[in-house]
């Protein structure tokens, strides 16, 4: 591949070299479709225009010009005498002076933030971390306290303890620690946010790590880029005001002749490149040219019929400095000039109104006030007769731009994306905050803001330039009314970042640009558009949005809040079971003997791995796959430094987890009691508590699958079903197989027994609806 090369005047000769060889102070020329080599600041500009949305997010070109600007400190959107490396020269051309390079530049300064900005760990890794140390802790413990226990009571009771008790001990300590610790977990986890990045593909939101998943659904702050993300990067027509008269440009345009006019005129003075293909028009151009286009569209014109029709027979460009463009065409009634441009210039050049008896425009200039207030962007549209004789080769400006006919004025915007402030609306009752950072100018970051109810009545709008003033102890006392930053620079979008993440708040920052980039790498997940974005925005990104639009944000934090629910009840299931199978060992470790007058094992060591095996894996996994809860964006961002044990969950595993041990005590001394022969009272009493303690695990599952509402009352999870079905056929095949009975040193229940066994797998279920239902009345 080629290196990047640029045009620069050296020794009065023009000479191309390696970017790498420039230097500060080399004059460096400019022309359409050239790359901009290092950080310049303009001599000579004829009509120059840069692309510089790799930089500010904004997609509007920026006319450029060689005067000196008076403000002393202005936004760098803002500075329109200079040009910046890695933008994008789209029309015109200019000379200008290398005022910086490599990372000197502003480019390069974005880089360095890059270097600087450091992975973290997400707040499931800080959960799964804690919950891993406390259960190693836990397992050491029951170990060495039920092996401690059942020697003890051998050397109590049976006055020593030969080889098999030591070797039973010892087992039956290591199969408790294995069950006390849910060791396919990490696996369960790994599947879960897996098949949620599956399900986030499926709604345009490709997730590029895999903690990312979850991560989503702590969040509590959004930072949104308004061009694109909240807004649809589309000027668009919405109000043309002609006649004295504004008509809203809507799908129910009530048209009339200078309407028709202004679309004819407005398609003709364009330079927009159109074709039709498939019915649909596709349009390249400046943006503000394309809104006129899609004006003539939008009132039932054909604007490639047009042009086609009215051949454009002479032109004076854009100039930054006239503000005005004009071409020249041939109509049925004559010779026309249509001019179009900034309206205070066309104001004082206007001699007639178009079906007006008057040459006032007073009511123009204030419908030009009241529309650029609404934060629209208002071009002027006029025109004038001229001779047709004349040799149009010696038409200037000042035949064609000065005793004007005003037909209109015309207000564009890039309007809010309709799905957007129903989005925004179902932030706000999940207790997500929603901030707009732009790089557009205030007015029009407010009136969007507005639009969409992200600024309210006590918020605050500000830009980076009143951000750069405060220092860090006036920016904490108002950071959190602060709803719109406008003209920021990429270091005031990674302060904003800073000041919430140290707040305890978890950060979604979105954005498209090289200078998003260093924002979107601090936050604690990234965001990049997938249409309109940068491959260093995406690079940066922990996600990657396919439609570029907002409301998949907000879908997607729907999406990681159900995955960390069902992670949560995945991790609820998994522990009060392993709690069970404590409680039932630990029972009849302490207190058998004291029931059954002699050492009792209520457990061998291959049914607690067993136990451990079938009720585990599979019912784990298909609770991790659980349908949305339809409330789940009600509830608030949990706060991502609280335990995963917290809000209640803890106590439900403890109390949980203890009925399910009591439960499957209950049936070692039903089955130990029951049976007359003393000789068969262990191995009932251990059949019936293993096959209890197995099934009344699967029943326990259904209760976990919410906190609040009933089981029966919930969306259908087929795969819960499909788990049920396995784990119960395998457990019911250990039973009723005579080889696998001997191995599990087990017997065939009777009747009544499985009659007993039957209402005590269920009770957990009974019991747990009950205390759901008394806790919703």
């Amino acid at each position: 591949m080629s290196s990047p090369h640029a045009k620069v005047k050296r020794d009065g000769v023009d000479i191309v070299i390696d970017v790498k060889q420039l230097v500060v102070g080399d004059v460096v020329i400019l022309d359409a479709g050239d790359y901009v080599p290092a950080d310049v600041r303009i001599i000579e500009s004829i009509n120059l225009k840069i692309d510089e949305s790799t930089l500010t997010g904004e997609a509007v070109p920026v006319d450029k010009i060689s005067n000196p600007l008076k403000e002393a400190e202005i936004p760098l959107g803002d500075r329109i005498n200079l040009g910046y490396m890695g933008t994008v020269v789209t029309y015109g051309r200019g000379v200008a002076i290398v005022t910086s390079i490599g990372m000197q530049t502003e480019l390069g300064k974005i880089a360095s933030m890059l270097n600087e900005t450091k992975d973290e760990v997400t707040p499931l890794q800080k959960s799964m971390s804690q919950l891993g140390k406390l259960l190693a802790i836990i397992a050491l413990g029951i170990t060495l306290i039920i092996f401690l226990i059942t020697i003890i009571e051998a050397y109590v009771f049976s006055g020593g303890a030969d080889f098999e008790v030591w070797k039973e001990a010892l087992l039956t300590s290591i199969a408790l620690a294995v069950a006390a610790i849910p060791e396919g977990l990490p696996a369960i986890i790994t599947i879960v946010l897996a098949l949620g990045m599956q399900n986030l593909v499926k709604q345009n939101a490709i997730i590029r790590t895999l903690p990312a998943v979850e991560t989503l659904g702590s969040t509590s702050i959004i930072c949104s880029d308004k061009t694109g993300t909240l807004t649809q990067n589309l000027m668009t027509v919405k109000k043309v005001y002609i006649e004295n008269n504004f008509i809203d440009i809507d799908s129910d345009i009530k048209k009339n002749d200078a309407l028709e006019l202004m679309g004819i005129y407005g398609a003709l003075c364009n330079d927009t490149k159109l074709q039709k293909k498939d019915g649909q028009y596709i349009k390249i151009g400046d943006p503000t040219e394309i809104a006129f286009t899609d004006l003539s569209i939008a009132i039932k014109q054909d604007p490639i019929e047009i042009t086609k029709t009215y051949s454009r027979i002479y032109e004076l460009p854009f100039d930054s400095e006239r503000k005005l463009m004009t071409t020249v065409h041939d109509f049925k009634d004559g010779r026309y000039a249509i001019i179009k441009g900034a309206p205070d210039v066309l104001f004082k050049r206007v001699i007639h109104v178009h079906n007006s008896s008057t040459d006032q425009v007073t009511s123009f200039e204030k419908a030009n006030h009241e529309m650029s207030s609404q934060a629209l962007r208002v071009l002027a549209v006029a025109y004038k007769k001229i001779d047709s004789k004349k040799d149009l080769k010696t038409l200037t400006n000042l035949d064609l731009e000065h005793d004007v006919t005003l037909l209109g004025l015309v207000g564009m915007i890039d309007p809010a994306r309709p799905e957007v402030k129903d989005s925004i609306a179902l932030c706000d009752i999940a207790g997500i905050k929603t901030i707009m950072i732009t790089g557009d100018h205030i007015n029009t970051a407010v009136a969007i803001a507005k639009d969409l109810h992200i600024l309210k009545d006590k918020d605050l709008a500000i830009t980076g330039h009143d951000l750069d003033q405060m220092n860090d102890e006036e920016f904490l006392e108002k950071f959190e009314n602060i709803r719109v930053y406008a003209r920021v620079s990429p270091e005031n979008k990674v302060r904003i970042v800073e000041v919430w993440r140290n707040s305890g708040h978890v950060v979604a920052m979105t954005g498209d640009g090289v200078n998003d980039a260093p924002s979107i790498k601090k936050a604690d997940i990234g965001i990049a558009m997938g249409i309109t974005g940068t491959e260093v925005a995406k690079g940066a990104a922990d996600m990657i949005l396919t439609d570029d639009n907002f409301s998949t944000i907000v879908n997607a934090v729907s999406e990681g809040r159900t995955i960390f629910s069902n992670i949560k009840k995945a991790i609820h299931f998994l522990l009060s079971c392993n709690i069970g199978e404590i409680i039932t060992i630990f029972l009849g470790t302490t207190i058998g003997i004291l029931i059954f007058s002699t050492r009792v094992t209520t457990l061998t060591a291959v049914q607690i791995l067993w136990v451990n095996l079938v009720t585990d894996s599979l019912m784990a996994i298909a609770l991790g796959l659980d349908p949305k809860e339809k409330d789940i964006m009600k509830d608030k961002p949990r706060n991502s430094n609280e335990s995963i044990f917290a809000n209640g969950l803890g106590k439900k595993i403890a109390w949980q987890g203890t009925m399910l041990g009591l439960i499957a005590f209950s049936a070692y001394i039903i089955g130990w009691f029951m049976t007359s022969d003393t000789s068969l009272r262990m191995i009932t009493a251990q059949t019936m508590t293993f096959i209890v303690l197995a099934l009344s695990q699967l029943v326990h599952a259904f209760n976990v699958r919410s906190q609040k509402h009933s089981a029966f009352k919930l969306a259908r999870n087929k795969y819960i079903i499909y788990a049920l079905l396995v784990s119960v056929v395998l457990q019911l095949l250990v039973v009723f197989l005579p080889f696998t009975r001997s191995i599990f040193k087990i017997i065939m229940p009777t009747l009544t027994q499985w009659a007993i066994i039957l209402g005590l797998i269920i009770l957990p279920l009974v019991i747990v609806e009950t205390t759901k239902l008394f806790k919703r009345k």
